[in-house]
């Protein structure tokens, strides 16, 4: 019986990710690597395919995806090759009002074929608060409020940051997220929030607009989840650039 496809899956290493300011971030990724092999492959690839990989690490990035996937491809004979690389990253944010300064984690993954030229797909997931504005309308005092949680997938066609792309994904919510506030700030993210009333579709829509307003963005899709603070579930939207042509 012959495979289609065979590979590693949560092999987990240290990794340096480059900065949009010229740094470089030490992370720990989960990759995932695969490859579609011909019918008469018979011996196991796990050993080239760690070994491959044992030759870039820390520095596995865009930048060398295409010479390790061509490695992977022609060692392995395969008539393509996978990767999906997600990791943490970490900006440094000040609060809006204090400026006290803290790191916020976002989980981003980056996913490439052999077979693609270019950049390779970027995710990132970024917190944000919404508020519901039903719940404002019919509400004399307040209006629930909640963490949610948007998902960005690009196909790039020039180099893109992922603080950009994080960025973009953030300016959508009722407010942002910090992990550090002192009091002037939590008052300033709630007003903000109830002042920018938003239901889970909004945010979805926000996103799309911008992603399509960007001149170096080929494809995206955005879900949004919202973690309700009165409901026993969640709220989502999902929108995909291919049903907007």
């Amino acid at each position: 019986m012959s495979l289609q496809t065979v590979g590693i899956n949560d092999f987990t290493c240290p990794v340096r990710i480059p900065e949009k300011g010229g740094g470089v971030q030490q992370t720990v990724a989960t990759l995932t690597l695969l490859a579609q092999m011909p019918q008469d492959r018979v011996e196991s690839c796990v050993g080239i395919m760690t070994g491959l990989l044992a030759r870039y690490l820390p520095d596995i990035h865009t930048g060398n995806f295409p010479a390790l996937l061509g490695q992977v491809r022609g060692q392995l004979q395969a008539r393509e090759a996978r990767l999906s690389m997600r990791f943490p990253y970490f900006i440094a944010k000040s609060a809006p009002v204090s400026g006290t300064a803290s790191l916020m984690e976002y989980q981003c993954t980056f996913t490439a074929s052999s077979e693609d030229s270019g950049e390779p797909l970027l995710t990132v997931v970024a917190p944000v608060t919404t508020l519901c504005p039903c719940s404002k309308e019919i509400s004399t005092f307040g209006a629930h409020n909640q963490r949610a949680a948007i998902t960005l997938s690009v196909q790039p066609l020039a180099l893109i940051w992922l603080e950009d792309l994080i960025a973009m994904a953030e300016s959508c919510g009722s407010s942002e997220v910090y992990a550090l506030l002192k009091r002037p700030d939590e008052k300033h993210v709630t007003e903000r929030a109830y002042a920018h009333p938003m239901f889970v579709e909004d945010v979805a829509r926000k996103v799309a607009q911008q992603a399509m307003a960007h001149a170096d963005i080929a494809w995206f899709s955005v879900g949004v989840e919202s973690f309700e603070s009165i409901h026993n579930h969640s709220a989502y939207a999902f929108v995909d650039s291919r049903d907007l042509e």
